[in-house]
């Protein structure tokens, strides 16, 4: 990649289009791309990476910038202030005047800054997090405001996770094993995979180890009937299947065909023949409701405001609203209980989302066990820990419930809560 005034002008325009936070940041860039097929793979990275790291860290870097944050500042001040560069390497988009306010912004210490702005917070989530984690604030907003690493999960139809290892490290790919899940494989850097043989032959797919311990939580059997309620694009769904050794049936329930159809290639390349897609209109389709009392095991991946996932979508923290969030969770209430129909007795539901907060977490699964009383919490660490599976930092709850972060376990934001019927 070469640095060029046509570069940072793209990086200028694309970040233009991110700070009107109509769309999520990553449809944005896309789009962006497609209308400008001229930029190669490194010149899109420039582009994303820079702009990622303005979204991440707007606050700072708007102080940095003494009130004038507009796209070339913040991009300036990104570059200058937390990537590094010097003023030589700006020189081909630096003008005369600009030297003086970088030097001016990267003295800045930031102590006297509000702990919100100081952790690149709105107002409102710096409140919440801060009520939640007290004195572990400070060290998860820093875990939030770093990039994520790129997780691989091994399809063990297929392959072993050593076997995927020795062949990354045969091409040149520096990987190791996650340090919590079984099957996971976190690479160093960020190398281009959809075109390696292990991904197009369906032997690893790219899924954070957070991501990865809901399944075992939900630890499904040979010949069970299983549903993964909001199935969305279907990583969830392929690692079900896989705990099922492709047997019994794994239904993947989703309200958006698209999400559904995005699912198709990925089950392709799985090797499994135990998945049925099917689309639902909502929770309360007749569809779910002929299936009540038939499954097994019934993970429900809820919609959430995405708040754990602020490394790899540092946007949502800007996009999000207390009244989103409060919209959401009473959209995840009915969702719960909706596919709480389909768990037979004895059968185990696993909530989840990848949010921070308590109202999206705890609330929801207490108003439910609350009206529910034939459903009781399972202790997520003994489930995890007959399955050989040790949380290293970041104990579960006494309540039972798992919680991953990003801080204490190097993976995404995550809540799950395990129930079983009685």
């Amino acid at each position: 990649m070469k640095f060029t005034p046509a570069l940072f002008a793209h990086a200028e325009a694309a970040l233009a289009a991110l700070l009107a936070f109509e769309h999520p940041a990553d449809a944005v860039l896309s789009r962006y791309f497609r209308e400008h097929r001229q930029l190669g793979h490194a010149d899109r990275g420039f582009v994303a990476e820079t702009c990622f790291a303005v979204l991440r860290r707007l606050r700072s870097l708007s102080a940095r910038c003494d009130g004038d944050a507009a796209p070339r500042r913040l991009l300036l001040a990104a570059l200058f202030c937390q990537r590094g560069w010097n003023l030589k390497e700006l020189a081909p988009v630096a003008r005369d005047t600009d030297a003086a306010w970088l030097a001016a912004a990267k003295a800045m210490k930031g102590e006297d800054w509000p702990a919100a702005v100081r952790r690149d917070l709105p107002d409102w989530l710096n409140e919440r997090l801060q009520a939640q984690f007290g004195a572990d604030t400070e060290a998860l907003a820093t875990a939030l405001n770093r990039p994520a690493p790129l997780d691989l999960r091994v399809n063990p139809l297929k392959t072993t996770r050593e076997a995927a290892l020795a062949r990354l490290a045969a091409d040149g790919i520096a990987a190791e094993p996650c340090a919590h899940s079984p099957l996971g494989i976190r690479l160093d850097g960020k190398p281009a995979l959809a075109k390696h043989p292990l991904f197009l032959a369906g032997d690893v797919e790219v899924q954070d180890e957070g991501s990865q311990l809901l399944g075992f939580l939900v630890a499904p059997k040979r010949g069970e009937m299983v549903a993964d309620f909001c199935a969305g694009a279907g990583g969830k769904t392929l690692l079900l299947g896989a705990l099922m050794r492709s047997t019994g049936r794994l239904y993947a329930l989703d309200v958006s065909e698209k999400r559904l159809a995005n699912l198709k290639p990925r089950l392709a390349r799985s090797g499994l023949s135990n998945v049925h897609p099917l689309r639902i209109e909502s929770e309360s389709d007749q569809k779910v409701k002929r299936l009540a009392g038939k499954f097994d095991r019934v993970l429900v991946d809820a919609p959430c405001s995405g708040l754990g996932t602020l490394r790899r979508n540092p946007d949502l923290k800007w996009r999000q609203t207390p009244q989103s969030v409060a919209e959401l969770t009473a959209k995840q209430g009915a969702i719960l209980a909706a596919a709480a129909r389909l768990v037979k007795p004895g059968g185990r539901l696993v909530y989840a989302t990848c949010s921070l907060l308590a109202d999206e977490n705890d609330a929801v699964t207490a108003a439910f066990l609350a009206a529910h009383p034939d459903f009781s919490p399972l202790a997520a660490g003994d489930l995890l820990g007959r399955q050989e599976i040790t949380l290293t930092s970041g104990a579960p709850a006494g309540d039972g419930a798992l919680r991953l972060l990003p801080h204490a376990h190097g993976s995404d934001g995550f809540f799950a809560l395990a129930m079983e019927r009685a």
